[in-house]
């Protein structure tokens, strides 16, 4: 018990010395928190790096009741394959979009703005169920301490809306302090995990024997088992949003190098290339975007080429997948039990801080979707600290509804968010490609373009495996989800909730959300841009209704947005807003502004 308590202590201390500290001068760079890359990567690596919670146990659930999971190894190949290809395309995207909008920006920029908004749609809810799984997966792994792994869904849903209320609270504090709180959990998970991984070797080598319990196996063909082998592969992809995270959130990250990058330019300048391309806060989104490359391939084949070889799964003995890998390895150290409940009560705090993840690009989104007029603008308010109070308490509501709504069950929420991820992959891809066909020449155009395409077509690949390997499961739900959301945003946009003029988008983005440089110029373009669609979209159901003789005025069209690098002031950085133009400036009154009289002497 001792050596385990010690353990444990030196964990902490080493954990909690290694986060990042907000410094003041970082404090309200223009009017928001601004972090490095210890911060950027718990706070945008969180929801990617926790999947190790649940991944696994969706992929072997998919394979363990046909007794498929001996060939657990094909998904893992396909999942680190994945990986590493979306990993690469959107550390290069960095380098294009590295004002922030991931996904979101490529698409408006390269492709149009109608898809640009079904990408904004598929976004919110994608965050919105990064919340609900990654708290309900919490539940998960607290209720395995007690092998109470099925226990009444009531309970489950509140223990689920208190995780979600803790992270709701931390996330509207202020993202120094979520970051630093964060990174220390993580800190402990690795070094814990190492211990836990130690001991099931040592498990292996004692011999401890596979778990034997009832088992009900089910009869597969061919067909059914390549089936259940998508169905596998596409559940283990399902933290993919950690791209998007960084690629969307990178408005949020200091512009200057990582502690990191500036030693290897001083001690080894010959690789300027390479410090070049993690220079500034693009090569800081690089660098926690690396961490992803190999990520899930090590921990998924890790965890489940331990629970074939122990015979334990998610609801094996009460316990979740992890949980039952836990138990077994920390028995194997000394004062083992006080680790194990250590472990699970850790990844609870993870699993409900990686909401963060979400909260943080909820934020990022939503006050874009307001400027554009894609969502009313009494939702947009930004505290002194910088966070969009608003965003997140109505996202902590939606979030509690729908967890009543899936009665507490994590694999009832796994759909709706694992399909959400791949399509603005796959627009990305494609938004790459075209940037590439533009800019490039010679063998480096027709490789670039064949790498981007290829990624995006894979990504199409995966969106598509994801609704068929989930069917049963609620994929087909997904697809009336994605289409209802996309005709009520629609419907809102071209409402006139939906207008906005040059000078209501500049006083939403520069006063209002107080946004400055060059992400709020970005902003401003997409607004234009989207009010150019939803003119479009006017005229359009203007002159399909006069087929049946009604007859519907459209307003004058909108602004022009013009060239995205124009309005971006890619030369001239200090350029003023390029609606500036539009703002009526009242002209000075003859003499000058009135003298202040001071107060006399003697009333002072």
């Amino acid at each position: 018990m001792i050596f385990s308590i010690g353990l444990l202590i030196v964990f902490i201390v080493i954990a909690f010395k290694a986060a990042p500290v907000e410094k003041e001068e970082h404090a309200h760079v223009h009017g928001a928190g601004q972090i490095g890359l210890l911060a950027a990567l718990a706070l945008f690596g969180v929801d990617y790096f926790t999947s190790y919670f649940y991944a696994t146990g969706e992929l072997m659930s998919a394979l363990h009741p046909y007794n498929l999971q001996q060939y657990a190894w094909i998904a893992v190949l396909v999942i680190a394959f994945a990986n590493a290809v979306f990993g690469f395309l959107y550390m290069y995207s960095l380098g294009i979009f590295n004002e922030g909008g991931g996904s979101y920006t490529a698409t408006m920029r390269y492709l149009s703005p109608g898809l640009s908004l079904i990408v904004a749609v598929v976004l919110l809810q994608d965050y919105i169920f990064t919340i609900v799984v990654s708290s309900l997966s919490g539940v998960d792994q607290l209720l395995s301490i007690f092998n109470l792994y099925h226990i009444d869904w009531l309970i489950r849903v509140g223990m689920g809306i208190f995780l979600m209320g803790v992270t709701w609270y931390l996330t509207i504090r202020g993202r120094g302090e979520s970051a630093r709180v964060v990174f220390t959990m993580l800190g402990l998970f690795v070094l814990m995990t190492v211990a836990m991984a130690i001991g099931l070797i040592m498990a292996k080598e004692r011999g401890v024997p596979a778990i034997i319990y009832p088992e009900d196996i089910k009869p597969a063909s061919f067909w059914q088992a390549a089936f259940h082998m998508l169905t596998a592969s596409m559940k283990g992809l399902v933290a993919l949003s950690g791209l998007e995270a960084m690629s969307n959130g990178i408005q949020f990250v200091i512009n200057e190098d990582a502690g990191i990058v500036k030693w290897g330019k001083k001690h080894y300048p010959k690789l300027q290339g390479l410090w070049h391309f993690y220079s500034g806060k693009a090569g800081i989104g690089r660098l926690v975007q690396t961490s992803f490359l190999f990520y899930g391939g090590i921990t998924t084949s890790f965890l489940a080429y331990f629970a074939f070889h122990f015979n334990v799964f998610d609801g094996t003995l009460g316990r979740s997948l992890v949980a039952n890998l836990a138990f077994i390895g920390f028995d194997q150290l000394p004062g083992g039990n006080i680790l194990y409940w250590a472990y699970q009560i850790l990844a609870v705090g993870l699993l409900a801080a990686a909401s963060m993840t979400a909260f943080q690009d909820l934020q990022a989104t939503e006050w874009r979707d307001v400027a554009m007029g894609e969502i009313p603008e009494i939702i947009v308010y930004r505290d002194p600290r910088g966070t969009f109070t608003r965003s997140v308490t109505i996202a902590f509501a939606v979030t509690i509804l729908i967890t009543f709504l899936i009665k507490g069950e994590t694999s009832a929420g796994v759909p709706y968010y694992g399909i959400g991820v791949f399509m603005p992959i796959m627009m990305m891809g494609f938004a790459i490609r075209k940037h590439i066909l533009a800019t490039f020449s010679g063998r480096s155009r027709r490789w670039g373009s064949l790498a981007a395409g290829f990624a995006a077509v894979l990504s199409g690949f995966v969106f598509i495996g994801q609704i068929v390997g989930k069917w049963q499961e609620g994929g087909w739900v997904v697809l009336i989800s994605f289409s209802v959301l996309i005709i009520v945003a629609n419907l809102v946009l071209i409402s006139p909730i939906g207008a906005r003029d040059p000078v209501t988008i500049h006083r939403i983005v520069r006063d209002k959300a107080r946004v400055q440089g060059a992400m709020a110029s970005i902003v401003e373009w997409q607004s234009l841009r989207m009010q150019e669609y939803r003119y479009t979209v006017l005229v359009t159901l203007a002159r399909f209704l006069e087929l049946f003789g009604l007859r519907r005025s459209v307003r004058e069209a909108p602004v022009a947005a013009g060239d995205y690098n124009h309005a971006l002031h890619v030369d001239h950085p200090e350029a003023p807003s390029l609606l500036e133009q539009y703002i009526h400036k009242p002209e000075p009154k003859l003499g000058g502004a009135p003298h202040v009289t001071e107060i006399p002497e003697i009333e002072k």
